[in-house]
């Protein structure tokens, strides 16, 4: 019976294949925190609000 240390790395039928796994290859990108993103969409809310506040559009 076969080890789970061999069945992990035991390529797949399609990289076996020769055909390439692009999920892998497409992991280029900007990296940032769920924090930084959460600060981002507030900051850009209040932003919003403010500048509706100052120049109202009719």
């Amino acid at each position: 019976m076969p080890s789970k240390r061999k069945r992990k790395e035991a390529p797949g039928p399609f990289t076996g294949a020769g055909l390439v796994r692009f999920y892998e290859e497409a992991d280029v990108g900007i990296k940032m925190k769920p924090q930084v993103i959460i600060f981002i969409a507030i900051a850009l809310t209040i932003a919003v609000i403010a500048l509706q506040k100052l120049y109202p559009i009719g």
